[in-house]
């Protein structure tokens, strides 16, 4: 095998996803028939629609929605818009997803979905046309009691509100729990926003209790600082931590004193991207992986903590913020380096968690305080974290193996339960 084959290989989500559960399914001595079922996605469906531009133009996309697994509960995943979209991602994500839901021991399946599109280079307009007419072509899988879809890279509450209406008007009603992340305006949950990064941060904090790091003289590097990083930044500053790394698709900053997270916020709303900030030494977008720091939180987007990088990282704590960060290669690389991983099935499943209570609320159409919603949360990412220590500890396995057992567990059982294989 080329060098280039096994770079490709290496990249490939859908490949890291299926070792990931095959190295688990072969831990727990899963048996052959489940593991045929539970390896591969359940319903995978592609569409090509068109949709007219602002010059009267027709273009036509390409859109994927898949299902991984729906044993456990209704299918649940996010809608992601980008150039680089495809299938074998979407399918990798929602395996994730499953596993994602089971360690939190919320009552969903994993499903994702996905439109091939750089979303900046549409008008507004041009955005909810398409977002319209994606709605209107996954229609026939979606809803409250089958599949409820949520935000995901490059896709926000003003979507996720376009494809609630789209799905309502089929109805002739408003259903409202049909999708998650949407406007608190019209059923959407507090505390949502800052879900994926809240939970990213009680992992985080947990994980310095267990190895004995005091926050406030943990030093913090944040790979991608969109919704999850930014979000994760701010509250880790919070604690008590030291930011001292940040990056987003343009490049990076690093100060070993410090950086004011709450200005940088600032600073990339007003400017779109972190470049131009006074005060920090400037690096490229792969800064914070490698820098002088205790904690590493990659947040950005997949495989960017791979066989050719992860000898170089530094950090001794490392919490996945995005969705498959790390590869398998690189995940022995850390291991015998000795750093402690908290995995991203477990780190953050704080959006779907709130997604859960925002489901929840709208089938009751009873709604909860954010401090209602945020307590809910740490409660549940606490469990979910000591419940994967302790798998760790007592297999004397790695976190990643650990969630994976708990989680691939928690689905095999309910499929053997249901009597859906024979």
């Amino acid at each position: 095998m080329t060098a280039a084959v096994e770079i490709e290989e290496e990249a490939s989500e859908w490949r890291t996803a299926q070792r990931q559960f095959d190295d688990a399914a072969e831990m727990i001595g899963l048996e052959p028939e489940l593991r045929e079922i539970l390896r591969e996605v359940q319903r995978e469906f592609t569409c090509h629609f068109p949709v007219e531009m602002d010059d009267g133009r027709v273009e036509v996309f390409t859109g994927y929605r898949v299902q991984h697994n729906i044993n456990r509960g209704p299918a649940k995943g996010g809608i992601r818009y980008h150039p680089d979209v495809s299938l074998a991602e979407v399918k990798a994500l929602a395996m994730w997803m499953t596993w994602k839901c089971a360690v939190v021991n919320i009552p969903f399946g994993g499903a994702k979905g996905g439109v091939i599109v750089d979303p900046h280079q549409l008008t507004l307009r041009e955005l909810e046309h398409l977002t319209r007419r994606f709605a209107t072509e996954i229609s026939i899988m979606v809803g409250p009691d089958r599949d409820i879809p949520a935000p995901d890279i490059n896709t926000d509450a003003q979507v996720l509100a376009w494809i609630m209406d789209t799905l309502s008007m089929h109805h002739g009603y408003s259903v409202t729990a049909s999708v998650t992340g949407k406007p608190v305006e019209v059923g959407g949950s507090l505390g949502r926003v800052d879900a994926t990064g809240r939970g990213v941060t009680i992992c985080t904090l947990a994980a310095l209790e267990h190895l004995g790091i005091r926050p406030h003289v943990a030093r913090v590097a944040v790979q991608g600082f969109g919704n999850v990083g930014s979000v994760s930044a701010r509250l880790l500053e919070d604690a008590g931590c030291t930011i001292v790394a940040v990056s987003d698709e343009r490049g990076g900053l690093f100060n070993p004193l410090g950086l004011p997270v709450r200005r940088l916020i600032d600073h990339r709303r007003q400017h779109g991207s972190l470049r131009g900030f006074e005060g920090a030494d400037a690096t490229d977008s792969h800064g914070p992986l490698t820098a002088e720091c205790d904690v590493l939180v990659p947040a950005a987007v997949g495989n960017q903590i791979t066989s050719r990088n992860a000898g170089r990282v530094r950090a001794r704590l490392i919490v996945e913020g995005a969705n498959g960060p790390t590869t398998p290669e690189a995940d022995r690389i850390l291991e015998r380096k000795g750093v402690f991983l908290v995995p991203d099935i477990l780190a953050n499943a704080g959006g779907v968690t709130v997604s859960y209570f925002e489901w929840v609320q709208d089938l009751q159409s009873f709604f909860w305080s954010e401090h209602e919603v945020n307590q809910k949360l740490n409660a549940i990412m606490q469990r979910a974290f000591r419940e994967v220590l302790t798998v760790a500890t007592e297999r004397d396995v790695p976190m990643r193996m650990a969630a994976y057992v708990r989680a691939v567990q928690r689905v095999a059982s309910a499929t053997r339960d249901r009597g859906i294989y024979p």
